[in-house]
């Protein structure tokens, strides 16, 4: 069957081959101009091994309207050099998880076939991350659960439908989670996991069930948190009182380190003059973004989301006294946001993932790595330690 195909021609592509004007299959799979405390560790300069470590990234989806694209990627509509060349870097360093902040898949049809075929391809192309020991975790993205929807005054609006919330279920319900899977690749258990644990409908503006579109975990002292951000019904939100609730219960149970993942941002980067206009973040429900940011606040969190293609790292109420961080990394081989000449930032046209290391002594060190659109050496971005 043709996604099945898709499935294994993905794989072999991430796990096999090096992408065009990347290093030739002699060299070092990780480009060698890469610091190397940002990618091995040493024998006796480097900090203790971390308590947990994970990587983050989303948006690698392609746009069938892109210019240059090749046949490979026109047919299965996902960046292939951008993300097998990612997750190669990925591997060298080995992380525990990769949480994948959603839109792995361009969507937007009514072609239940199309939909599987993307998805297929995708999880070939993780495929061989997992089993060289990184588990993935998936966030669902608005090009997973909405299409394009005509609406009876004659608008077109992207609403999120109660099929494609089934068929990201069908296509990633086994990831969230396998448990057992889980602890073997990671080292250690899933704690508090329960998939019926999910924002219930009739709260949180919420219409259908939510299991596996947001969840949450312990590891050790760290909690883990994914939201879906487009649920039927209430598009661009967040499940703010279960989140509360959920982040409570959390460090009831001891949890010390809290980090929250949903494909839209709560606050826009404005690289350039109109941009927040643009976008449909969570900041086109203001009050319930606000209430979300409360949330984040409280509990010292960080939240990394994509929707955005680029990469941006702010503390959204710093001038206010707030703390928390909001880490885009939706940099992950979709069409920039930023188009050339429109910032004056060379990093808003980085291909970028964010990397995260707990550590026993509760320092938190978060590394942002990315290489540019001309797939030129990859360099650390950003560093930077939350305590």
């Amino acid at each position: 069957m043709n996604w099945l195909l898709a499935g294994c021609c993905a794989w072999l592509l991430s796990a096999c081959a090096a992408p065009e004007s990347v290093l030739p299959a002699a060299a070092s799979a990780v480009t060698p101009s890469v610091p190397a405390s940002a990618l091995a560790p040493k024998a006796s300069a480097e900090p203790p091994a971390p308590v947990f470590h994970f990587t983050t990234v989303g948006d690698s989806r392609h746009d069938p309207r892109a210019p240059g694209l090749t046949g490979q990627d026109r047919r299965w509509l996902q960046a292939t050099q951008v993300l097998a060349r990612m997750t190669r870097e990925m591997a060298a360093v080995r992380p525990q998880a990769l949480v994948f902040n959603g839109d792995m898949i361009m969507g937007y049809t009514r072609d239940a076939t199309q939909v599987e075929r993307e998805y297929a391809y995708w999880r070939g192309m993780v495929a061989g991350l997992m089993e060289q020991g990184t588990y993935v975790l998936p966030v669902p993205g608005n090009h997973e659960v909405q299409v394009p929807t005509r609406l009876p005054n004659g608008r077109t609006e992207k609403l999120a439908q109660a099929w494609l919330e089934d068929a990201w279920r069908a296509n990633m319900g086994d990831l969230i989670l396998d448990e057992t899977r889980w602890s073997r690749l990671t080292g250690q258990p899933a704690q508090a996991w329960n998939r019926s644990h999910a924002p219930a409908p009739g709260s949180d503006g919420v219409s259908t069930p939510q299991q596996q579109l947001s969840y949450s975990f312990d590891v050790g002292a760290v909690h883990l948190a994914v939201i879906n951000t487009d649920p039927v019904g209430f598009d661009s939100s967040a499940p703010v009182r279960w989140l509360r609730a959920d982040l409570a219960a959390a460090k009831a149970r001891g949890a010390q380190h809290f980090f929250v993942f949903g494909h839209k941002m709560a606050y826009v980067y404005e690289f350039q003059a109109g941009v927040a206009e643009r976008e449909d973040g969570l900041n086109v429900r203001p009050a319930l973004r606000e209430a979300f940011w409360d949330v984040i606040e409280a509990y010292g969190a960080t939240y990394f989301c994509g929707h955005q293609h680029i990469y941006h790292a702010s503390q959204p109420r710093l001038a206010q006294g707030g703390r928390a961080w909001q880490v885009i990394v939706g940099s992950g081989g979709s069409p920039f946001a930023a188009w050339p000449g429109q910032s004056s930032n060379p990093f808003d046209r980085f291909y970028a993932w964010a990397d995260v290391k707990v550590y026993a002594d509760n320092r938190v060190q978060i590394q942002v790595l990315g290489f540019d659109e001309h797939f030129g050496p990859t360099q650390v971005l950003k560093t930077w330690e939350l305590r």
